[in-house]
Parts: C-alpha cells; sequence; structure tokens
C-alpha cells in the first residue's frame, strides 16, 4: 500500500513567489508559479558577475563584479514585480558573508531594488541546502555538498534530516591561488580540512548528494562521456570509483581540452578542474556508494523551509503528478481507483508506487493526434518537471504509457527506456500499460464500472470478473486487449461471471 504520507495532499498557493540567490560566482533569478510541494518555475535567469572573485587575496568583494550584479540585480527585483510576485527572498551567501564591504554591498542592493536581502551564514546556508536535497529526495542517506564559488557547504543526512555540518572556504574562486602552488599542494590542503569532519563517516557506504552550478556542470561532461540516454541531471548516479576516475582526469585538463563539451559556458571552464579536484577529495575521503547530482538545492530548500508542515510531508512524486494530471483530466475515473483495479496483476510490490504514478499520468496524451499518443505521453513522462523520482523510474513510468496508448514495448522510439530498465522492469511496464488499455476500454474513465469489476490472476488464467448484468460490456475489443494482457502475462484470458 502507498503510505498516507505519500498519497498527501495539501492546499496550493499559485500566485507566483521568487528567490534571487546572490552567489560567489553568480547571481541568479528564478520565479516560481506558487506554494507547492514540486514549485515549477516561471522564470529563470542567471548573471556570472565573479562577486568572489579575489576575495581570498583582497578580503574584498570585487569591484567590478559589484557593478555587474547592482545592474542586474534592479533587473531582476522590476522582473518580479512585473510578474506579479507577493513574495520575494532574497539570499547572499558565502562572498557577502566573508567579504569586509559585504553589509556595504548589501545596503546598497536594499537602497536600489527594494529587495529584502538576507547574509545567511555558514550553518544556514548548510541546513537550507540540505533541506533542498531533502526536498528533491525524502529519503536521502549519506551526505550532500553544495559548492559555490566561495564555499563549501556539507551536510550529513540521515532519514531524510539534516546531521552534522560544516561550511569550508573550497569555492573555486578561492582555491586558485592553492592551485597555483601545485595540484598536490591544493590536495593535501583539502585532505586535511576533509580528515577532522567526522559526521562524514555516518555517510559510509549511502549516497554523496552534489550541489551546485559547477559539479552540475561536471554531470553533463559525464553524461557526454558516457552517452549516457537521458539528459536530465537531477538523480543523474555515478558508482564511487567510476566518478573518481572520471573526476580524476577532468581535473588534470586545461580550459582548451574542456572547451569541446557541449552545453558548458566559457566561464564556467575555468573553474571545472578545481571543482572537479574538491569532489574526488570528498568522495575518497567519505566513500559513499554512489554519487548522485541534485537539481535542488538552496533555492528550492528556501520554498521547502517555509512550507506549512503538512505540504513538507507529502510525497513530491505524487504531489507532481496529480497536479500534472489535474490540469489534463477527461475522465472522472480517479488514480487511485485505477491503481487499485489493475494492482491485483502485480505480485511484485516494489514498483508499486511508480504504478500509482502511472496511473496519475495514464490519460495523458487523450487531447493529442491519436497516431501519436503513445510517442508524446512517452516523451512527457521521461522529461516530467517532478522531483522524487530517479532515471530508471521515469523510464519505467514513460514506458507503461507508451505501451497504454499503442500496445506495443515501444521498438525504436522506446529506445532511452530500454537502455535504463533491467530486462524485469521491462516486462512490469510494458504489462502495466496493456492493464490500462483494459481498464479504459471496458470501462469509458467510469469509476462505476471498475467498482463493479475485478481483474486477478488466479493459477493459469488472468481473470475478468464482470456481474452479469454488465456482460454485454466485454465487447470485441476489450476481449482483444485482455488476451494482449493476459499472452503478456504467460496466463490464459478467462472472463468470469461476478
Amino acid at each position: 500500500m502507498i503510505s498516507a504520507r505519500a498519497k498527501g495532499t495539501a492546499s496550493i498557493d499559485r500566485r507566483p513567489v521568487a528567490v534571487v540567490d546572490i552567489g560567489s560566482n553568480s547571481i541568479r533569478l528564478v520565479v516560481f508559479d506558487g506554494t507547492s510541494r514540486v514549485p515549477l518555475p516561471l522564470f529563470n535567469e542567471k548573471v556570472l558577475c565573479g562577486l568572489g572573485k579575489g576575495l581570498e587575496r583582497t578580503g574584498r568583494l570585487d569591484e567590478t563584479g559589484v557593478e555587474q550584479a547592482l545592474v542586474n540585480l534592479r533587473r531582476f527585483a522590476d522582473i518580479a514585480r512585473a510578474m506579479g510576485v507577493r513574495k520575494t527572498f532574497a539570499l547572499a551567501t558565502a562572498a557577502c558573508r566573508d567579504a569586509a564591504n559585504g553589509p556595504e554591498f548589501v545596503a546598497a542592493v536594499r537602497k536600489r531594488t527594494g529587495l529584502p536581502v538576507k547574509i545567511l551564514s555558514g550553518a544556514e546556508e548548510a541546513r537550507v541546502s540540505a533541506l533542498g536535497v531533502i526536498a528533491g529526495t525524502p529519503d536521502a542517506e549519506g551526505a550532500m555538498g553544495d559548492l559555490g564559488g566561495g564555499s563549501l557547504e556539507l551536510v550529513a543526512l540521515g532519514k531524510g534530516k539534516p546531521a552534522g555540518h560544516a561550511t569550508l572556504p573550497f569555492g573555486p574562486l578561492r582555491l586558485r591561488e592553492y592551485a597555483e602552488k601545485g595540484r598536490g599542494r591544493l590536495k593535501d590542503m583539502l585532505d586535511e580540512r576533509l580528515k577532522a569532519l567526522d559526521f562524514l563517516d555516518r555517510g559510509r557506504d549511502g549516497e554523496f548528494y552534489a550541489v551546485g552550478g559547477a559539479w552540475r556542470a561536471l554531470a553533463k561532461l559525464h553524461m557526454a562521456h558516457a552517452n549516457y540516454p537521458l539528459e536530465i541531471i537531477h538523480h543523474y548516479s555515478i558508482p564511487r570509483d567510476r566518478a573518481i576516475d572520471f573526476l580524476d582526469v577532468v581535473a588534470t585538463q586545461s580550459r582548451a581540452s574542456l572547451e569541446g563539451f557541449p552545453g558548458i559556458s566559457r566561464k564556467r571552464l575555468e573553474t571545472l578542474p578545481l571543482a572537479a579536484t574538491v569532489l574526488e577529495r570528498l568522495l575518497r575521503r567519505m566513500k559513499p556508494e554512489r554519487l548522485v547530482f541534485s537539481a535542488y538545492g538552496l533555492r528550492e530548500g528556501c520554498l521547502y523551509d517555509s512550507l506549512p508542515p503538512a505540504l513538507k510531508r507529502t510525497d513530491p512524486l505524487l504531489s507532481g503528478v496529480a497536479a500534472i494530471a489535474a490540469q489534463n483530466r477527461r475522465y472522472r475515473v480517479t488514480a487511485d481507483e485505477l491503481h487499485r483495479w489493475v494492482e491485483p496483476v502485480f505480485k511484485d510490490k516494489a514498483n508499486a508506487r511508480l504504478r500509482l504514478v502511472a496511473c496519475h499520468l495514464s490519460d495523458l496524451a487523450w487531447s493529442e493526434h491519436p497516431d501519436h499518443r503513445g510517442e508524446i505521453a512517452y516523451r512527457r513522462a521521461l522529461f516530467m518537471p517532478v522531483a522524487g523520482i530517479d532515471h530508471p523510474g521515469r523510464a519505467y513510468v514513460a514506458l507503461a504509457l507508451y505501451a497504454r496508448y499503442d500496445g506495443e514495448p515501444g521498438g525504436e522510439i522506446a529506445q532511452i527506456a530500454w537502455r535504463l530498465l533491467d530486462e524485469t522492469r521491462l516486462r512490469d511496464a510494458f504489462r502495466l500499460g496493456l492493464a490500462l488499455r483494459v481498464a479504459y476500454r471496458l470501462s469509458g474513465g467510469a469509476s462505476s464500472v471498475l467498482a463493479r469489476t475485478r481483474l486477478k490472476l488466479d493459477g493459469r488464467d488472468l481473470v475478468l470478473e464482470v456481474p452479469k448484468r454488465d456482460a454485454g460490456m466485454v465487447g470485441e475489443v476489450v476481449g482483444r486487449r485482455l488476451e494482449a494482457l493476459a499472452t503478456a502475462l504467460d496466463k490464459r484470458a478467462v472472463v468470469r461471471p461476478r
């Protein structure tokens, strides 16, 4: 059964909210569609100002960066007002926190823009970034790290809650001086500081969740290197040993050698080797089972922190797909009703949550051209803007929806899913799609019909139980779809009176 926490929903305020993130390397405005468990970005703009450039040497924010930031923050404030944003969270992190002229800069921002800028302490920045990871992966176990331009926040995670934490001056903008003395000196310094963090031992054999623009760029590089089929950074994962080998290579590359990779900004190229070195030393120190990249971080954590407790407890994946389904509803039948009807066909309960997700999205493409519904539903599920799901999970749901519309396992169109799923889950997803085909064809989307009928396994038989008064509803098309499902299950299709 899906837990009450997983199914839970709460009221959503759809008035836009914004987060302005003033970092050491970049400033960013994101306007979200409201206060919900999985807020969707309506507008997203980043400017690489380099406020923290030279901070380690001068102790002050970079003058050129300050001027550039003031101009663009004024623009951010104007855009937010024009979009009708009801509340703006403006957060300043390591550079403003540590620079002698940080408070002076923040005061200038407040005066020129009206933005309510708050300088986060290291502990607060670590806590909010960890909440971002938890917002996207509620059951996160191990540790997370958020690498900004000027600092690294590390937090141990246990049962989806922050534990020990530390803030270190390991941002790439600050590490350049160490790097100039040689990579060996840099590694020794990193190792010495990381060795003292006992809380990292708690994450051993768990997962390390990497947050921050430089580390996301490394994820893109690895995807290209591995010819990975699904270009989604959130929850992209790499086994520890493979990650260390890859990071070792990137850390020794010149800017010129990295320029050949697509999708990486020129300004980001300068910091990638340093970002790779920090991550590589972290993985060696902590020894997690896997490296997992999180697209959720400080900004998402800030919004999550502002949610009422009831909304925090809801499953982000089920909340997200329920919202998607509500925008595109045709029938009155609910996801729970569909799930209860098809679930007796499946002995494996490990994928029950994903089957409920597929039930939520099972009529996703009803308004599309009939010849392309399967492909459209497949791609929309594969790239849906939700959290709380890994890449194989996306593939499972996408393939189930393709089969729901086309009655086929996908072939060339579904190659991404075929590469990400093992044989058992491929069969399971295909069977789910066929079961949904039977449910919709039999009921016409009417809850009352599903309530009166029953699908079950009985020895060698796949049995559809139908009340005698509804026997006429099992026509030729329903019979064919039932036969197709029975064949996929290695069973014999039987219709019995109920």
